[in-house]
């Protein structure tokens, strides 16, 4: 939106100057002309402000493109850790010894395992 203003503002910005061009002759007055010239610049000062906002919302733009990356690789970074973490608590719970911590009720877990 901004760099459609930015357009809409130097082509009315161009026109001031074709029109300042053409009609600079002597069958203005000085006064005309000044007022002309007051128009003009303030134009162009709004032309420059469009220009700047637009630079700031691009580097914004650059900057949030940024920041979405990094979160989708944390996101894709958590996925892998959630699901190692679940993994190796299923080990766990599978490893814990039972009532019987007994050597052939561990042999016999050991062998399930295999």
């Amino acid at each position: 939106e901004l760099e459609n203003q930015l357009a809409a503002k130097s082509k009315t910005l161009d026109e001031l100057k074709q029109s300042l061009a053409l009609n600079g002759s002597a069958e203005q007055t000085p006064e005309a002309q000044s007022l002309r010239i007051a128009e003009l610049y303030e134009m162009m000062d709004s032309t420059i402000v469009t220009e700047v906002c637009c630079l700031q919302v691009a580097q914004l733009k650059a900057s949030m493109q940024s920041i979405l990356e990094q979160w989708r690789a944390y996101d894709d970074i958590y996925a892998e850790v959630s699901l190692m973490t679940a993994r190796y608590l299923y080990c766990i719970e599978q490893c814990k010894p039972g009532e019987e911590a007994s050597l052939e009720a561990l042999k016999k877990q050991v062998k399930t395992l295999k």
